[in-house]
């Protein structure tokens, strides 16, 4: 099976314009994630809408494709640069350009989630921890998944899934198995196709997450579950967080020195 990584990455951002070419050790976040991923696969692009992007990666010699500028979510962005690289890869990874540590391992396991010939679209999440507090768990911006016994996703949700009867809050961490989402995607071809083609779905609208489209129309979501919490930098706050990781941990250090 013949995979592709493709990382969208747009310029402008509310929170951080231009994160993609902020400076993280003397390389831009952009590079950052593209050297990491292509540890693992042949086949790497970075599908962008502004030429400062789409240069930058070219300089440090990357590959980059143009897209549409009006896309409504990453997903789309991805189909449209699988087909103008002309790729024929089996499945797509859509990677967040804005998640520098994104570990190779996650992008290998994530490709054994279509050892399942059931599986439509995979995606990872990361067992909270049971001493962890319940306004963590709260976060509305870190989504929970339940799985069934065959590791494929029954629900996303922004509220913490499932509700623990009987218990305080406070108890829930230590009284059931919790999922928060890890964000990202794989999709077989003729999959990631016909989702961009699909409307609004009731549950995407009301929890805004994009997924929820896809369960809602039968498609089957293989979670796998990793150990590795991933970073992404939303802020200039997060980079500064960014920074001190990558500063104060040596085997990141000796990654990117050797990369």
């Amino acid at each position: 099976m013949k995979f592709i990584g493709i990382i969208p990455a747009r310029y402008a951002s509310t929170r951080f314009e231009g994160k993609p070419l902020a400076d993280l050790g003397g390389r831009p976040v952009i590079e950052h994630v593209f050297r990491r991923v292509s540890s693992v696969l042949d086949e790497v692009a970075v599908a962008t809408d502004d030429d400062r992007i789409s240069n930058a990666v070219k300089a440090f010699g990357g590959r980059a494709v143009m897209t549409s500028p009006n896309h409504r979510s990453g997903t789309d962005r991805c189909l449209e640069a699988y087909e103008n690289l002309g790729s024929d890869a089996d499945v797509v990874i859509n990677i967040q350009g804005d998640e520098p540590f994104v570990d190779p391992c996650q992008i290998e396991q994530i490709k054994r989630c279509f050892d399942d010939p059931e599986t439509d679209i995979a995606t990872l999440a990361v067992q909270y921890p049971h001493d962890g507090s319940f306004e963590g768990l709260d976060n509305p911006n870190k989504p929970k998944v339940v799985i069934d016994s065959n590791h494929n996703a029954l629900m996303f949700s922004r509220s913490v899934i499932p509700f623990v009867r009987g218990a305080r809050k406070e108890e829930w961490p230590q009284k059931t198995e919790y999922l928060t989402h890890v964000g990202m995607y794989a999709f077989r071809s003729k999959v990631l196709r016909a989702i961009t083609a699909l409307p609004q779905s009731s549950l995407e609208i009301a929890e805004s997450l994009e997924q929820l489209r896809w369960l809602q129309n039968g498609y089957t979501i293989k979670v796998g579950i990793t150990d590795r919490h991933t970073v992404g930098i939303d802020t200039p706050a997060d980079l500064d967080a960014a920074r001190a990781i990558l500063y104060n941990d040596k085997s990141m250090l000796t990654f990117f020195n050797n990369a």
